[in-house]
């Protein structure tokens, strides 16, 4: 079907629209622009992969400028979690290289892959309504959250499975926004499974799909940069319901709590949180895995 046929379909399917249904997509529009301008490129199976990684590096590379800033910036600093632990260049180069690394040798030949064997994604003419966008983001999320806090305490608790797979991850005990994928291969094919299963299992629209993608790296980067600023996660979801950058910092401290990747209730229940303890209060020489207080 050629462009001038497709548009012409979705303009028939939005006449025959309820007055109720078209005012209850707000999303139409911005839908409508993007089917009839990049229809070829949303389309194709390299399209998550490159929002993907785009929104990655973009967000970390935004935040390692704040790492280099702040050392000289106490409008920055003041914000740091650890104010006296800077991010040096040999870090940066060490987890940016196995971020790289891992990207050449997993994403890069299962993007390749998904090109060559996926069929086109089929694009929809109408939006998914802001509504069903916000509980499709919210679900995946959810969702999300109890899987990486089951594979997250069951590789901490056997300990060949945390030496092999985890341990990488934690060679950082104060962690910053590259430190989100310094990690083993299995542990990015998981985290990466779920991300791209976990909406097709709730039957999201695609632009949910691609919403849920962005957002879940927005709020994984959030959680590791180090920062805790006004407008952070943790401060924006009331009754702590959400862990964010202090309790995942919080783990690196002391890794057998805060398993949970961004909501608190499993911690809650299962007898693994931990709040975090302001770093002038710990006493000098503690051990890592002693640091913290639990409630």
């Amino acid at each position: 079907m050629s462009t001038e046929q497709r548009t012409l379909s979705c303009m028939s399917a939005e006449d025959n629209m309820t007055g109720g249904q078209s005012q209850g997509l707000v999303l139409q529009p911005a839908w409508d622009y993007l089917h009839q301008n990049h229809h070829g490129l949303l389309r194709s199976p390299l399209f998550p992969v490159v929002l993907s990684v785009t929104t990655y590096f973009l967000l970390v590379g935004l935040y390692t400028l704040l790492d280099l800033l702040a050392p000289t910036w106490p409008c920055i600093n003041r914000y740091r979690l650890h104010p006296d632990g800077a991010v040096t260049w040999p870090n940066i180069w060490t987890t940016l290289g196995v971020t790289v690394y891992n990207h050449l040798l997993y994403i890069f030949p299962a993007a390749v892959a998904q090109w060559l064997w996926r069929p086109p994604t089929p694009l929809p003419c109408e939006a998914p309504t802001l509504w069903s966008f916000f509980l499709g983001v919210l679900g995946c999320t959810v969702v999300f959250d109890l899987q990486y806090y089951l594979w997250h305490r069951l590789h901490h608790r056997v300990p060949w499975l945390y030496r092999t797979f985890h341990a990488v991850h934690h060679q950082y005990n104060q962690p910053f926004s590259l430190v989100t994928q310094y990690l083993s291969g299995w542990e990015l094919f998981s985290v990466g499974f779920w991300a791209t299963v976990d909406p097709v299992l709730l039957r999201c629209h695609c632009l949910t799909t691609w919403g849920f993608m962005v957002f879940n790296i927005y709020i994984s980067t959030e959680d590791h940069c180090g920062y805790d600023f006004p407008w952070a996660m943790h401060k924006l979801v009331p009754f702590g319901l959400w862990g964010g950058a202090p309790k995942h910092d919080a783990h690196h401290q002391r890794p057998n709590t805060n398993f949970a990747p961004f909501f608190s209730h499993w911690d809650w229940l299962g007898g693994t949180h931990t709040v975090p303890t302001p770093p002038a209060t710990l006493p000098p020489g503690e051990p890592d895995e002693t640091k913290g207080r639990r409630d």
